[in-house]
């Protein structure tokens, strides 16, 4: 439950954070303030072996592709877009 003090977001997960985490959307519960970077990180430090993206993972807000430091708004569908290989 979100208080005055946290935001609830939706992530959607693709490529490695989605084989890593096993599902392709998680809800998260963050403080108010958090950059869509923290995110990413969080993710890291339950799945470490996602580290190798954290410097190539892109970000999206709502459809839209966002700077590291976008500071979230509760209810914000987030977007981690690490690099996909084409074939």
């Amino acid at each position: 439950m979100t208080n005055a003090l946290t935001i609830a977001v939706t992530v959607k997960l693709f490529a490695a954070y989605q084989e890593a985490c096993g599902v392709s959307e998680v809800q998260m519960e963050l403080p108010f303030g958090t950059a869509v970077s923290a995110v990413r990180d969080r993710l890291i430090a339950q799945h470490p072996q996602l580290a190798e993206w954290r410097e190539l993972t892109r970000f999206g807000i709502n459809l839209q592709f966002v700077e590291p430091d976008t500071v979230l708004q509760s209810g914000d569908e987030v977007v981690l877009i690490p690099p996909v290989s084409g074939g």
